[in-house]
């Protein structure tokens, strides 16, 4: 059975994009770089963005660090609320606590910001830990995420808990600490990318999401 929930925040619990892609726009801007058509920063939501801007444009870590500096001028006063919670995605939470599971948030998002996201749309009471990366982008790794929010909830046994998130770096990270995972389609990844990333399961709406997870 599997009692313990962890899920990934944006593109999973939230649809986050339209504040991250114009943040990392803004950020991009200051190093000269000028990106019109925002779906193009798409790949950022989801993983480290410390990552994200090595693999994209080049940065160097340190580059990226301060990118990230750049980023979240704009991210903290506008782009983390142009976000909203998937349709179904709170009855999704009420009726896995209704049936006796237990819920936790692991993103690579800073914790403090995560927790003021889930704040806003009054969706943090459902979890009994939100747990996230440090604000120098250390613990930015999902599965050490994963394995702080273990940690810090006494969870010992990787049998009983299950990851939820919707890009690779979700199940791999799972993977590394131990844990199965749910790849899921609503949010920023695809088929393709779940079956790559070995998802044990992989579901397309919120509602069946739901239904999978009572199963479990």
């Amino acid at each position: 059975m599997k009692n313990y929930i962890f899920f990934d925040l944006d593109g999973t619990l939230t649809d986050s994009m339209p504040g991250i892609v114009k943040s990392v726009q803004h950020a991009l801007k200051h190093y000269g770089i000028e990106v019109e058509d925002l779906n193009e920063l798409k790949p950022f939501v989801g993983p480290p963005l410390v990552e994200s801007f090595q693999k994209y444009y080049g940065f160097t870590k340190e580059q990226s660090l301060e990118a990230i500096t750049v980023f979240r001028e704009y991210y903290t006063e506008k782009g983390w609320c142009d976000n909203a919670p998937y349709d179904g995605i709170e009855f999704v939470l009420q009726n896995l606590i209704a049936g006796g599971k237990k819920l936790y948030v692991a993103t690579s998002k800073p914790e403090w910001m995560a927790k003021k996201v889930l704040e806003y749309f009054c969706l943090d009471f459902y979890f009994e830990f939100i747990g996230g990366a440090e604000s120098d982008e250390t613990r930015s790794k999902k599965d050490e995420v994963i394995r702080y929010v273990m940690e810090n909830c006494g969870l010992k046994n990787a049998d009983e808990i299950v990851m939820v998130g919707d890009r690779s770096h979700d199940i791999v990270g799972a993977h590394k600490a131990g844990l199965e995972a749910v790849g899921i389609l609503y949010g920023y990844g695809d088929r393709e990318e779940m079956e790559q990333a070995n998802a044990e399961w992989i579901t397309e709406t919120t509602l069946s999401l739901g239904e999978l997870l009572m199963k479990l």
